[in-house]
């Protein structure tokens, strides 16, 4: 598949370190050790669409869902040092600290042409590891969720509710609230986004009633 043009991208969050399924991947975040200019916090928060692909191919699009902050030496009872470590002899120590992001593939981008469009579903292709992971602007949220025929689409509701993890029903209804007012939707779509925005808001308060 050839990469789309890259004007969709945002800033480069970290790179793909494993999976736990097919639609379930782990990305690392890049720290000041990595790069010049790490991501901030407002890059990568819960709902983030991120682009997986290189300069020469493009993987998926996926949605964080969730995080981990990463220490080892957390409730460590060896000895502890007395001042703080040198880095030029203990670099491991200092990497060890990291932080890494859920991601849920949730389908593809495609060019044709001058045309960038999704392909929304279960991608085909198995990420490998160490494909860069980016931040998606809302250029590149526009375009995931317009179809070949330049018409607004959402086809991964189910999957999104079934493998966004322990957060699932409030992901989905961010995403949804999001769509619904970002204006791609017109007339009996947006509707329609607006019903289950709404159904879900409800079961989701009925489950904290619960």
């Amino acid at each position: 598949m050839v990469s789309p043009k890259h004007s969709y991208r945002g800033c480069k969050l970290g790179t793909v370190v494993k999976s736990n399924s097919h639609c379930d991947y782990v990305v690392q975040l890049n720290t000041d050790r990595d790069v010049m200019e790490p991501p901030v916090a407002s890059d990568y928060g819960f709902g983030q669409f991120v682009a997986l692909e290189t300069d020469h191919q493009h993987w998926a699009v996926g949605i964080i869902y969730n995080s981990q902050l990463l220490n080892p030496t957390f409730l460590n009872n060896g000895p502890q040092l007395t001042s703080a470590p040198d880095p030029l002899f203990t670099p491991d120590l200092i990497q060890e600290t990291k932080t890494l992001l859920n991601v849920v593939l949730v389908g593809t981008l495609i060019q044709k042409s001058n045309q960038i469009y999704g392909q929304q579903g279960i991608p085909r292709n198995v990420v490998p590891v160490n494909t860069p992971v980016f931040a998606l602007q809302e250029k590149g949220r526009h375009q995931f969720h317009l179809s070949a025929d330049a018409r607004p689409q959402f086809k991964y509701y189910g999957h999104l509710l079934s493998g966004g993890g322990a957060f699932a029903a409030q992901l989905t209804q961010q995403v949804l609230t999001e769509l619904s007012a970002s204006g791609l939707f017109k007339n009996a779509d947006q509707r329609a986004l607006q019903v289950l925005c709404r159904e879900l808001a409800w079961k989701n308060t009925l489950g904290a009633m619960g």
